[in-house]
């Protein structure tokens, strides 16, 4: 059995916990491959609304088991807090839920780096949510990094050690900070993730491929954050795009399966970094409220703007995508005129390619389509979808050429339409 991926194409927030919930009851295992607590995925149903920042999102279907994979970078505090918060309303965890012993722990010194580093940079700013995600991945890759499986094996030599090097760089910088504070939650949150069973996820997942079970690869921000395909250097930390995937979990590129691609019927972002299709204007802020644009861990306003297809193009590609999830088509439904990016205008060359740099002097070319006007949020099957509603999908279809085989119509699981 292959292990079938899910991730965002765009620049992240495009629902992808929404439909990893919706998809689970087909799957036996659900796996969060990479990311940290950055990137917060929100799920709607039975009149509750949920924020998960590190928990895969299949957490919710209870007879399902749920990784968190080596790929992802782990807060104790802020995992402690998800935990609590879920537990609270109902959602046992403890029997869902296992930690790969290869996953890096967020120190709370790295919190203290990340939010000192991004002072320093000024005007030219990242845009970071400051939980400490960058250092946490520099401080892996430099071989420096301390991981959930050093809880059982001289971790306080280990923590003290990385904790010292830390505030010897802190001192670089004009940063004052309460570390004891920080420590206390974070030493709480150790031991809450004393409570779930660390595994070798890799042996895991693996044997459940040979076992034919169905597992599904939760993947967290979007393609255009990828820290190498993404619009550099504003990006985060880690690979979102599918070959994330094997790297985070630790399965073979043979073993892929399908890949869903999610993309909203528009565009946004949150943060610093170019955005060719960005609106300034009345269309943007109405785009912007009616789809409560709004960062589900930041509560930072999303940019608003008209769908690239030519960003898209770039991403399916890069993924090897099968199967495409449109989100967010009832934000669509007020617009007289719907615009879509085919291609950038680029020192007067017109290009349907993906450049190095999308910084500078880039002018979107776009294609218009008649809008549908029409409450969609009651609809229940793709038969009362507006002929214009069709003609959009028709016309993204043929220009992605990838089939988009569900369509969301508002944030709750039940407001989610089969192809």
């Amino acid at each position: 059995m292959k292990v079938d991926v899910l991730l965002g194409l765009q620049w992240g927030d495009e629902g992808k916990g929404k439909v990893v919930d919706v998809l689970t009851p087909g799957y036996d295992l659900v796996t969060r491959f990479q990311g940290g607590p950055n990137a917060g995925h929100t799920l709607e149903f039975e009149g509750q609304k949920y924020v998960l920042r590190s928990i895969p999102s299949g957490i919710f279907q209870g007879d399902k088991l749920n990784i968190i994979g080596n790929g992802v970078v782990l807060d104790p505090a802020l995992f402690k807090a998800e935990v609590e918060a879920l537990e609270a309303s109902g959602h046992p965890l403890t029997k869902r839920l296992k930690i790969s012993k290869k996953a890096h722990l967020i120190l709370p010194t790295h919190r203290l780096l990340d939010q000192a580093y991004e002072s320093a940079k000024g005007a030219g700013k990242i845009g970071t949510t400051g939980k400490g995600i960058g250092p946490t991945y520099t401080d892996k890759v430099s071989r420096n990094g301390v991981r959930v499986g050093d809880i059982l094996h001289n971790f306080e030599e280990k923590y003290n050690t990385a904790i010292k090097r830390h505030k010897d760089l802190l001192t670089q910088y004009d940063f004052d900070y309460d570390l004891a504070t920080l420590e206390k939650d974070w030493f709480e949150g150790i031991e809450c993730i004393k409570k779930f069973e660390l595994i070798d996820s890799e042996h895991v997942v693996n044997n459940a491929i040979k076992a034919e079970k169905k597992v599904l690869a939760e993947g967290a921000q979007g393609t255009m954050l990828d820290v190498d395909f993404g619009s550099y250097p504003f990006v985060t930390s880690s690979n979102t795009i599918c070959a994330g995937a094997c790297t985070g979990l630790g399965i073979a590129p043979r073993n892929i399966g399908e890949v869903y691609g999610i993309f909203k019927a528009y565009c946004t972002r949150v943060g610093s970094g170019p955005f060719p299709t960005e609106l300034f204007d009345e269309t943007g802020d109405l785009m912007r409220k009616n789809g409560n644009e709004f960062g589900s861990v930041t509560g930072r306003p999303r940019r608003c703007g008209w769908v690239d297809l030519v960003a898209l193009k770039y991403a399916i590609m890069i993924n090897g995508v099968t199967q495409l999830i449109m989100m967010k088509s009832d934000v669509m439904d007020a617009f007289e005129t719907i615009k879509a990016c085919v291609a950038y205008k680029i020192n007067d060359v017109i290009t349907e390619e993906f450049p190095y740099s999308i910084e500078g002097d880039i002018e979107p070319v776009y294609a218009e389509l008649p809008g549908w006007q029409t409450d969609m949020t009651k609809m229940q099957s793709e038969d009362e979808f507006p002929e214009e509603f069709n003609a959009y999908l028709n016309f993204l279809e043929e220009e992605l050429e990838v089939p988009i085989k569900i369509v969301s119509v508002g944030p709750d699981r039940a407001q989610t339409i089969l192809r």
